[in-house]
């Protein structure tokens, strides 16, 4: 029996491990290890390589989308439209400026926000919208932006499982106004604990991102506002530039694995394979499939070996963290269904095809049985 995890990092460190220890070398020998060199540095390749003008690194995924919002002057009173379906980092960004985040229902296709019904979902209140780029798939951006723009609302990409994901030829992290990205150690380009990070193309709301993430900085013991403890470490992002230049390379990998899982899953009644919409990539931060039978499936292959999870068991809206805003079973029925049926495969740079075909083998196995 070939047992397969669901998530390795044994082949990506191996390929990486000298360049990496190189880097955190380098960063040890400078003695400067908080707003360096190598933050700099990272900051310039990751705004080149998301074909944005600025890229501002802070502690992690969470903190850059609430500082995106914090610097839009997102507000209590304010309401931002985010996905039913997400992890709850996206609700929470929202609740800590004061604002409510206010769900719309997914595509059942991509388990991307449905732009076809976002303005139902518009009221005065409403001050932007969070389209999430879910699993490594691009949402459907040209829809999200026109109706933004005939609203006059701002958007902010959460794109921290989509780097290198493109719509229309244009790179998730480059639409929005301010757009948030992880670097949590899983990612597509994961340093090796928390980090994260901004992308944007407007100079000075970059500059008020830098000033919020440094006690409300711009110069030491002089505070303008009043700011966080949210900046990038310095090994951190020695990292993520030594791992930087491989990430199309294993992006390429995650595409074969998905194409893989897609010719040999292929016409198996009852099993959902993911689904790319027009004019998006993906770039398989996660394969997700669903089945009524989800619970069952997962239990067979680990009895074979291979490691599954789900993202994710509970919608936020159902997360006693949101109890208050009074959400009851039903009230968004689509989440709630892909959260009751959905099975995330293994698949990482480094996986093996021989790897892949044990899991398609096992799923079928299922099947059959």
């Amino acid at each position: 029996m070939t047992s397969v995890p669901f998530l390795s990092f044994g082949p990506q460190n191996q390929q990486i491990r000298a360049q990496v220890l190189e880097a955190m070398t380098q960063v040890f020998d400078s003695e400067w290890y908080v707003l360096g060199e190598a933050v700099k540095r990272f900051e310039s390749e990751y705004a080149a390589f998301n074909q944005t003008t600025a890229c501002v690194g802070v502690a992690n995924g969470l903190d850059a989308l609430h500082l995106a919002l914090r610097a839009l002057n997102i507000k209590a009173g304010d309401e931002v439209l985010v996905p039913s379906n997400t992890y709850i980092a996206t609700w929470l960004a929202v609740s800590m400026v004061g604002a409510t985040p206010v769900p719309v229902e997914p595509s059942l296709a991509t388990y991307n926000l449905d732009p076809t019904r976002l303005e139902a979902a518009i009221t005065p209140r409403t001050r932007a919208i969070m389209p999430v780029h879910l699993y490594g798939q691009a949402c459907q951006m040209s829809e999200i932006m026109a109706i933004a723009r005939k609203y006059n609302l701002q958007v902010v990409e959460d794109n921290a499982q989509a780097q290198g994901a493109s719509f229309g030829g244009q790179l998730t992290g480059s639409f929005g106004v301010l757009n948030a990205t992880s670097f949590y150690p899983g990612k597509n380009l994961g340093a090796l604990g928390d980090a994260g990070a901004l992308t944007t193309n407007d100079e000075s709301l970059a500059q008020q991102v830098r000033t919020l993430r440094n006690y409300g900085s711009q110069q030491k013991y002089y505070n303008e506002v009043l700011g966080y403890n949210s900046r990038l470490d310095e090994l951190q992002a020695a990292v993520l530039s030594a791992k930087l230049p491989f990430l199309p390379e294993w992006t390429q990998q995650r595409q074969a694995l998905a194409a893989q899982y897609q010719a040999e899953l292929a016409g198996i009644s009852g099993l959902h394979l993911p689904t790319v919409a027009p004019g998006a990539t993906h770039v398989y931060h996660l394969y997700v499939v669903r089945t009524p039978q989800r619970d069952a499936l997962q239990s067979y292959l680990a009895g074979q070996g291979i490691g599954t999870l789900i993202h994710y068991p509970v919608p936020p809206h159902l997360q006693t963290a949101y109890k208050d805003l009074g959400y009851k079973p039903n009230a968004f029925p689509l989440a709630e269904e892909i959260a009751a049926t959905c099975l995330s495969l293994p698949l990482w740079p480094g996986m093996s095809p021989e790897q892949a075909k044990a899991v398609t083998e096992m799923i079928r196995g299922f099947y059959n049985n």
